[in-house]
């Protein structure tokens, strides 16, 4: 059978201690030439061997076949990415289970379903996360990354290396950063305005 008509299994489980044997029986009861695995992987991310070169053995025409959904991928919008990703390929899709498959109408049908509710998905995240934000300003927390040095920080070392008795390396040393970031805090505050060269 040539590779481009090739149908090709996938199957998962998360533990070690658990067993392929049922999926494996389905994928080959469906007609797969090539069975997949990844055994004690988790479906919270789309990097796994066995799914890499699944994936990467077919090629246009072919099948991607899994016995249920969730074992391709636990995240929706992730399914939705790898799910257009064959499809731009020419590549088709099944699982068992739900009785999806993209080569018929209803299964088009299902996966387009699908997209939408991953970008509604995604949209509601985005709101939550806007709205966590806005929450956090109203409280007065300050947002992002802590800042490595603090303004005393900054006259401190501005002071010492103007006096002429210390280097930027010293001062850095000291502060616990590198000369490279004390040089960038100082320009950001325009303290080279002031005559100093970092």
């Amino acid at each position: 059978m040539e590779t481009a008509s090739m149908i090709i299994g996938y199957a998962r489980v998360s533990t070690g201690e658990q067993k392929l044997d049922l999926q494996i029986q389905a994928l080959e009861s469906a007609g797969c030439n090539t069975i997949f695995t990844d055994q004690g992987e988790t479906g919270s991310h789309f990097s796994r061997s066995g799914l890499d070169a699944a994936t990467s053995t077919l090629t246009e025409g072919g099948t991607l076949v899994v016995w249920r959904l969730d074992r391709l991928g636990r995240s929706l919008f992730g399914l939705v990415q790898i799910m257009e990703t064959l499809s731009s390929r020419g590549i088709h899709f099944r699982s068992l289970t739900e009785h999806i498959d993209t080569e018929s109408s209803g299964g088009r049908l299902m996966f387009h379903m699908m997209a939408a509710l991953a970008e509604f998905e995604r949209s509601l995240i985005a709101e939550r996360t806007r709205a966590g934000l806005t929450a956090a300003r109203i409280r007065g927390k300050t947002l992002g990354r802590p800042r490595l040095l603090s303004e005393k920080d900054l006259r401190n070392a501005f002071s010492r290396l103007n006096s002429g008795t210390e280097t930027l390396n010293d001062i850095a040393c000291s502060l616990k950063v590198s000369s490279r970031t004390l040089s960038r805090h100082l320009k950001n505050v325009n303290y080279r305005n002031a005559g100093v060269r970092p």
